[in-house]
Order: structure tokens, then C-alpha cells, then sequence
């Protein structure tokens, strides 16, 4: 059973991106704390598959996010998420609406956290108009690809959008350090996601070869 979560906190999402070492040196030093959620990142499940999703449930043993970005074959996808200790789990936001909602179905069914990312999406509010039943999180994305673009930004504008109709968390993510934390709970956001970098990732985030723990904690008053 997943850690409910309530609309008036702030979580921290960390994200994992590179590989099972970085997790088993990095993972025991980040505190226990329910406002921390682990997210096995899309790049590391596609480099250490479900058993890498399998051993972070493992390791931290508090709320666990795979970042799946599924596509296609949802009810299948969230099985095997939830097979691996994971509680929340990713769908695109661009996926067709056939899909998003056997997503959210399927979630519901297993009680886990179904998390819909609007990467790309230009109206998010669309999307979820054409769904039988709302998502338990939005996720407002700036790609790691886009950080590279002056000016683009996480689209914060599209919250009030949301929340004039849904009932729903809104996570945000892309590019966050300490400052971009301060402003996405400044503009709404309950959730936000923060990517653990190593020192040749060119994108913005926590340094892998930093004090993780400390910054963490940083991270988690910050955004209280």
C-alpha cells in the first residue's frame, strides 16, 4: 500500500537515471522520510530493467516511482511495475486516451499512485477532459533535451488551468535545483523532481559526487 498523498505537503521526488552502482552507494545516505519519493528514472530502468526497480524497492522501503512513460500496452506495464515493489508508476500524457485510461484503471485496481507526464503535451487540461477517471498526479515536464533551449521553462501556467476542474497533485519536473524548487511550490506544485546527475550528465540537478544527504534535507525544508 502506497503512502497516501495529501494535498497540503510538499514531496520530494528523487530521481535515479544512471545504473544499480550509483543506487547502492547513493540510496542508504538519503534520509527516511515519508515527504521522499525514490524514482527509478527511465534511463536506469532501460539500463538495469525491472529487477533494478526490484532491488530500490528493496533499498528504501518507503514510496517507490517507475518512471515507465508508458505508451502502450498499459494494464501489462502497470502489473509489471507493481511485480517490482514499485507504488506509482508513469504514463505519457501523449499516449492515446484508450491507454491512459486502462492506466488509471488498472492503478486504482492494484492501489497504486498513477502519475500522468505532460511531456510534450501543449494542453494538458485536454488530455484529462477525454478520460473516464482523473489521475492521482500530474507531472508538468521540462525534458532533459529541452534544458539545452534559452527560455523553456517547467509550464506552470497550466496549474490553475487544472485545478479550476480537477482535484489532482501536480508534480514538477525538469532541470530543479534548490532555487527551482522555491519557485515550483511558489506556482502550485505538491510534487517536486529533482534528477541525482553525474558529473558528465550536461542537465541540471543533484550532484552525484555531492553530500546527497545534506542537500536532500535542503531540499525538503525549502520546499515545506
Amino acid at each position: 500500500m502506497p503512502v497516501m498523498l495529501e494535498r497540503k505537503k510538499r514531496y520530494l521526488q528523487l530521481a535515479f537515471n544512471d545504473d544499480l552502482a550509483q543506487v547502492r552507494r547513493l540510496l542508504p545516505l538519503i534520509p527516511r522520510n515519508e515527504r521522499i519519493l525514490i524514482e527509478a528514472g527511465t534511463p536506469f530502468i532501460k539500463t538495469e530493467g525491472m529487477k533494478g526497480v526490484r532491488e530500490i524497492a528493496g533499498l528504501w522501503g518507503g514510496t517507490v516511482v517507475a518512471d515507465l512513460k508508458t505508451g502502450d500496452g498499459a494494464r501489462r506495464e502497470v502489473d509489471l511495475a507493481r511485480e517490482a515493489g514499485a507504488e506509482a508508476v508513469t504514463a505519457l500524457g501523449s499516449a492515446p486516451p484508450e491507454t491512459i485510461n486502462l492506466f488509471v484503471e488498472r492503478c486504482s485496481e492494484l492501489k497504486m499512485i498513477a502519475m500522468i507526464d505532460m511531456l510534450g503535451v501543449g494542453e494538458p487540461l485536454k488530455v484529462l477532459m477525454k478520460l473516464r477517471r482523473t489521475p492521482d498526479v500530474v507531472i508538468l515536464h521540462k525534458g532533459r533535451d529541452e534544458e539545452s533551449t534559452q527560455g523553456k521553462i517547467i509550464p506552470y501556467r497550466h496549474i490553475n488551468k487544472i485545478r479550476s476542474k480537477y482535484d489532482v497533485i501536480i508534480s514538477a519536473a525538469g532541470g530543479i535545483d534548490i532555487k527551482g524548487a522555491r519557485s515550483a511550490v511558489f506556482n502550485g506544485a505538491n510534487i517536486v523532481v529533482a534528477n541525482i546527475v553525474s558529473p558528465h550528465d550536461p542537465w541540471t540537478g543533484i550532484s552525484a559526487e555531492s553530500d546527497v544527504r545534506s542537500i536532500a534535507e535542503q531540499f525538503l525544508k525549502t520546499i515545506e
